[in-house]
């Protein structure tokens, strides 16, 4: 076992140094990014879609999503951004090397901020840095409250957590107490909005910090 260490560390380690070429991209073109990681079917694709509907007449965004068809791409497609799938091959997750393949599809000096959705999982992609300002994750409420407790790499990890389907929590044994009480022991101080993608709970406050970090962003270059 001892000899599989430094293989994962120099994994790791490559990754590292292909997702700081990645930020200094990102940086040089003024873009902010994102990474946005839940389980499948937590509401990655319809946290992005309500997020893009609210922010497109102010900001200039693009999309790309971890996956093997297009499926997720096709309303945002719709909407006239500019969208590119990273071809995952059915990996459990997006690393730096995929992004940094995939990153010349997109038109960086015609974007304020890049979302990218990574793959339906909450173990692998916490491991694989991908260049990104913030790591954004969302639980959802029919998942139960001790994911946290569970997957505990991945709420370590996020500089923002949507908890989502807000709106069935009348009809869930969700505790949302244990569930803070989780995520505050590993991430204290977290950003955290619960949400609802169906009824718009609590999304203007999300929406309200991602402006506030685009505002920021802008007003340092």
């Amino acid at each position: 076992m001892t000899a599989k260490i430094p293989v994962v560390e120099n994994i790791l380690s490559a990754n590292d140094a292909l997702a700081g070429q990645i930020q200094a991209q990102l940086d040089q073109a003024a873009v902010l990014a994102l990474n946005v990681m839940a389980s499948p079917g937590g509401g990655k694709t319809s946290v992005i879609l309500r997020t893009v509907r609210a922010l497109m007449d102010e900001v200039r965004i693009g999309v790309m999503d971890g996956d093997i068809v297009e499926i997720d791409l096709r309303e945002l497609a719709a909407l006239g951004l500019p969208v590119s799938l990273i071809n995952t091959g059915g990996q459990c997750h997006l690393d730096a090397n995929m992004v940094l393949r995939a990153l010349p599809s997109m038109n960086l000096g015609a974007l304020d901020l890049l979302i990218i959705e990574n793959v339906g999982n909450l173990i692998c992609p916490a491991a694989f840095k991908l260049g990104v300002h913030f790591n954004i994750v969302i639980a959802s409420v029919p998942e139960g409250a001790d994911k946290p407790y569970k997957y505990p790499s991945m709420f370590r990890g996020a500089d923002v957590l949507l908890l989502n389907k807000m709106d069935l929590q009348e009809y869930m044994d969700f505790d949302v107490d244990y569930f803070r009480q989780g995520v505050e022991a590993l991430n204290p101080g977290v950003a955290f909005f619960p949400v609802s993608c169906r009824t718009g709970e609590g999304l203007d406050a999300w929406f309200a910090w991602l402006r506030a970090q685009l505002n920021s962003r802008s007003a340092a270059g």
